[in-house]
């Protein structure tokens, strides 16, 4: 098995935050790693969804886990295994919220993932950090709503 984990506290609301991370088809207009998204259905365990990485292939996944406005996971098939991953998301003092995201991927592709994947996986979890604080407050300013401080 091999795992990817970063972590990142950003200036936001937990309720924007969990709306932006739960709104799939509008990831590709914010978030740096997706070139398209798509959800199937509600955001709900068992509801399949597909998107489309920049520089990687696309992928149908099925959301397994939704603690609504705290994490919520997902998984794709591989050849002989699987990539599972978790978003979490908590309250981090006024106006934080702690984001954390991991990948865990097992079965025969573990080495070509990390060699091929792993380091830019990483990378696009900061961007997407940064990109979903700055979402989150563009969506703050929209409503005519007070940004998180």
């Amino acid at each position: 098995m091999y795992t990817i984990t970063a972590a990142a506290s950003i200036t936001a609301d937990l309720d924007t935050v969990w709306a932006t991370v739960t709104d799939v088809d509008a990831w590709p207009a914010w978030d740096p790693h997706e070139e398209q998204a798509r959800l199937d259905g509600p955001f709900a365990a068992g509801t399949t969804g597909w998107s489309k990485p920049h520089g990687a292939p696309a992928a149908t996944w099925t959301i397994t886990e939704v603690v609504p406005g705290r994490r919520w996971g997902s998984a794709c098939g591989l050849p002989g295994g699987q990539i599972a991953g978790m978003n979490t998301f908590e309250p981090a003092g006024a106006g934080q919220v702690r984001c954390t995201k991991s990948f865990s991927v097992t079965g025969p592709l573990v080495p070509l993932f990390w060699l091929y994947f792993g380091r830019r996986i990483r990378r696009d979890m900061v961007r997407s950090f940064a990109a979903l604080e700055l979402e989150a407050s563009r969506r703050v300013a929209a409503a005519g709503a007070e940004p998180a401080r």
